[in-house]
């Protein structure tokens, strides 16, 4: 009999439910039964600093150093990663996959009914850049505070008054069996990779790789990758406000973007088609995108 494949992940609850996703996944494909998954928790620096911006301590890279040395090392056979937490450009020896169907992109508000609900000048706790300048841009009269944890912690906070209101990823809530609570923003673009859950191995692990490849989901993997592209165009960082949805229509892929001052009082969007097989497309949109931003936004990113 084989050995158990093991599959490495941060511990959260969120981090765990979609692991437990992943093994199903790969129980239903290949008809394996529950000794043949074995899921290691591994704790992440980023798990570990919850009183700081992702930006001050190390960025995106703290969700997966870890994980990345588990697999590195063969203590794990594969990683499963929210895909808006790993970074853009990953170490040639390990590749992404695989990826399960992704999830509803939107953001909820909690707190409050609607945006337009939240008092004026009411403590809004995030610290994503993005949900910032989006929030801002719509009413430049919030109090913006740094806000960390994993959803269960956010949404105790909330309910401890340490912020008025705040926005949660509505894949995370739907995941953790809180279908109900909040309000969807719909009109928020998400962040490039929301909602989709990403397998990663080791480049040279054929074997593991043939197991992944049967529960990859080529629509969600084409759109997220084109996202995460774009991403890369711009060279933005964990301080970079940037939005991006792509969704496929009729062998095109439809991107809508945006890229915001801190602020949120500049911004600068596009929304356009190409081909689904143009790699070099969103490449060439995020070039033509920071050409025509305000320097207020072009000094956020690198490129």
């Amino acid at each position: 009999m084989m050995p158990p494949l093991r599959l490495g992940t941060r511990g959260s609850p969120l981090a765990l439910a979609q692991a437990r996703m992943v093994a199903t996944a790969l129980r239903d494909a290949h008809g394996w039964g529950p000794e043949l998954i074995e899921i290691v928790p591994i704790t992440t620096t980023g798990d570990q600093i919850r009183d700081r911006p992702l930006a001050e301590v190390g960025g995106k890279g703290l969700w997966t150093k870890e994980l990345d040395r588990a697999l590195a090392e063969g203590l794990t056979d594969i990683s499963v990663h929210s895909m808006k937490d790993v970074e853009t450009i990953r170490p040639d020896t390990f590749t992404i996959v695989a990826m399960l169907p992704r999830e509803d992109v939107t953001d909820r508000l909690i707190g409050a009914e609607s945006l337009l609900a939240v008092p004026n000048g009411a403590r809004f706790g995030t610290s994503s850049p993005r949900r910032a300048a989006q929030l801002l841009a719509r009413r430049p009269d919030l109090d913006i505070v740094t806000f960390r944890g994993n959803v269960e912690t956010r949404l105790r906070k909330i309910a401890l008054g340490e912020a008025d209101a705040t926005l949660l990823a509505s894949a995370g809530l739907i995941r953790l069996g809180h279908r109900d609570i909040g309000t969807v923003l719909d009109d928020l673009l998400p962040a490039p990779a929301q909602g989709a859950v990403g397998i990663e191995a080791r480049t040279s692990d054929k074997r593991v790789q043939g197991f992944l490849r049967p529960i990859d989901h080529a629509a969600t993997h084409t759109c997220v990758t084109a996202e995460r592209r774009l991403l890369e165009g711009l060279g933005g960082s964990c301080r970079s406000a940037v939005a991006a949805l792509a969704t496929l229509e009729d062998g095109h892929i439809r991107l809508r973007a945006e890229i915001l001052s801190a602020d949120g009082r500049e911004v600068e969007r596009v929304d356009t088609r190409f081909p689904a097989d143009d790699i070099a497309a969103p490449g060439d949109i995020a070039r033509q995108m920071l050409a025509r931003a305000a320097p207020a936004i072009r000094g956020l990113f690198a490129g």
